[in-house]
């Protein structure tokens, strides 16, 4: 009878040691608690396509991201609040449709001088470059999301304070002040400025940069900067239009650290700056603050020393987030930083 008892109380113990220590189901780290609806979204299409309107969100497919989310204090300093996988529909796959109706389509043909407001219902806007959207390798990185799960720590078990909102989400930002809650408007815009474009320029060389903050002149860069670290990218480069290009290997700057001194980290800067790279043929592309300042993929666009190349020089860019090349704008005379 003894015996029996000891029998029974020591499995009972054995019970309770492997329920403390239970092995997760599966190895899916991010799928480890409660997903939370957030609702849908009341999304409308405007600015420059040929078919604006309300968005259909039924036929779309579902994405899914994990995100580290930090924000900007009073002070300026970043404040980590919560990690969390989020579902919902790719802003990739709702503008997919939309068919451009650019105002600058006569100057300016391509795609890559625009760039998306998106508007929440508090009147609050964030910027995304079209680049971001339809160029990069990873795609589907921005995105409205509609349900949400903390992804939670093992040992501390922190749950992190859910948000309460359907939200617009960018997953390949360090600071996440482009989240915003209950977007309602999605407006495509074509960069503002007009330039001669002129495909046919014999002399495109450009020996200079010329740097403006809106229309002020705050630097002329008219000598490669080799007193900064160099990153070299090993890259089969491949355009949109004319496809293989080369097997390339490209030595540059991050451009962020070139014209880092005429932009500080704040929530303004990141929610809404652009900039505009130039080319002496009036070839030119819209980036994002985000893009070249705030990534947590680690990928940069490049300044590369081209003073070599009397055709193309004397600098151009590369942008490694990129699948395609055409943003690798050559002979730049102008950068301009906007609001």
């Amino acid at each position: 009878m003894k015996k029996a008892i000891f029998i029974l109380i020591s499995l009972f113990v054995m019970g309770q040691i492997l329920a403390q220590s239970k092995l997760p189901e599966t190895n899916d780290f991010y799928d480890n608690d409660s997903t939370f609806e957030l609702g849908k979204p009341i999304l409308e299409i405007s600015g420059e396509v040929a078919n604006p309107g309300k968005v259909d969100l039924s036929k779309l497919p579902m994405h899914s991201e994990i995100i580290k989310e930090a924000t900007l204090n009073e002070k300026g300093d970043t404040v980590f609040i919560g990690a969390f996988r989020y579902d919902g529909y790719s802003l990739y796959d709702i503008l997919n449709n939309s068919i451009l109706k650019k105002k600058n389509e006569k100057e300016f043909s391509s795609v890559i001088d625009l760039y998306v407001e998106i508007e929440n219902n508090k009147g609050e806007k964030v910027v995304v470059s079209w680049g971001e959207i339809y160029y990069p390798v990873n795609r589907h990185k921005l995105f409205f999301a509609t349900k949400v799960m903390r992804i939670v720590p093992s040992k501390t078990k922190d749950l992190w304070t859910l948000p309460k909102e359907n939200k617009f989400v960018v997953a390949t930002d360090l600071v996440t002040e482009r989240n915003i809650s209950n977007p309602v408007k999605i407006t495509v815009k074509s960069y503002s400025r007009s330039y001669v474009v002129n495909k046919d320029l014999e002399d495109k060389y450009s020996k200079e940069i010329a740097v403006y903050k809106k229309d002020n002149k705050v630097e002329t860069i008219s000598k490669y900067p080799n007193e900064y670290m160099k990153i070299v990218y090993n890259t089969v480069f491949y355009g949109r239009g004319r496809g293989i290009h080369g097997i390339t290997q490209f030595n540059g700057i991050p451009l962020k650290n070139v014209i880092g001194k005429h932009l500080s980290k704040s929530k303004k800067n990141i929610q809404s700056t652009l900039i505009a790279i130039v080319g002496k043929d009036g070839y030119r592309c819209i980036f994002t603050y985000s893009e070249l300042f705030n990534r947590n993929d680690f990928q940069n666009v490049l300044l590369i020393d081209r003073s070599n190349d009397a055709k193309d020089g004397a600098f151009s860019i590369f942008s490694a987030p990129d699948f395609f090349s055409d943003r690798a704008i050559k002979d730049i005379s102008e950068i301009r930083i906007e609001d």
